[in-house]
């Protein structure tokens, strides 16, 4: 189906199966990822997971970005969610800066030959971006100039991770 098809058709109803793997992370990792006053933007954010719990662990200043499920993003989190994909945050960035830029399930559908580009743009507007994954990809410490700061995991019912890697760019500005 492709990740297009499926997120369009799914845009309404979509839900993260690993709600509580990431509730886990984040809660855990919370004075990592920021204060509580510090803007995050939840990048890719779904139904709004990620932005559930940090507003939950006291964040107040958390956005939202999906071009598939805003609309579901609004009606969870009660919060404007912006519209962008990968290549328009490539070709225009985003309208603010943040502390830390949160990506949980989606940089892996990023293509390959696109992905460097959208980091780097995104650490144009952030210092510290935040991945959690069900793999280790994508392994951003592999392109240069990217550090891997921190990494955390849970595990599911299954035992199977879910990993949440923080990274740096030397060249942040």
């Amino acid at each position: 189906m492709g990740a297009d098809a499926y997120y369009t058709s799914a845009a309404n109803e979509y839900s993260n199966p690993h709600f509580a793997e990431i509730e886990r992370l984040i809660t855990g990792n919370a004075h990592r990822i920021g204060n509580p006053d510090d803007a995050v933007l939840d990048f890719s954010a779904g139904s709004g997971e990620v932005s559930r719990v940090l507003m939950q662990a006291g964040f107040d200043q958390v956005s939202g970005s999906d071009p598939y499920t805003w609309a579901l993003y609004e009606k969870q989190v009660g919060k404007p969610c912006l519209k962008l994909s990968f290549s328009d945050v490539i070709q225009t960035g985003l309208p603010q800066h943040y502390k830390t830029i949160i990506s949980s399930f989606a940089l892996h559908l990023c293509p390959m030959e696109q992905l460097p580009a959208l980091i780097w743009r995104l650490f144009e507007y952030a210092p510290l971006i935040v991945l959690i994954t069900p793999h280790k990809r994508p392994e951003l410490e592999n392109i240069p100039g990217i550090t891997l700061l921190w990494e955390d995991f849970t595990c599911t019912p299954r035992g199977k991770k879910v990993r949440m890697r923080a990274f740096s760019a030397f060249s942040y500005r």
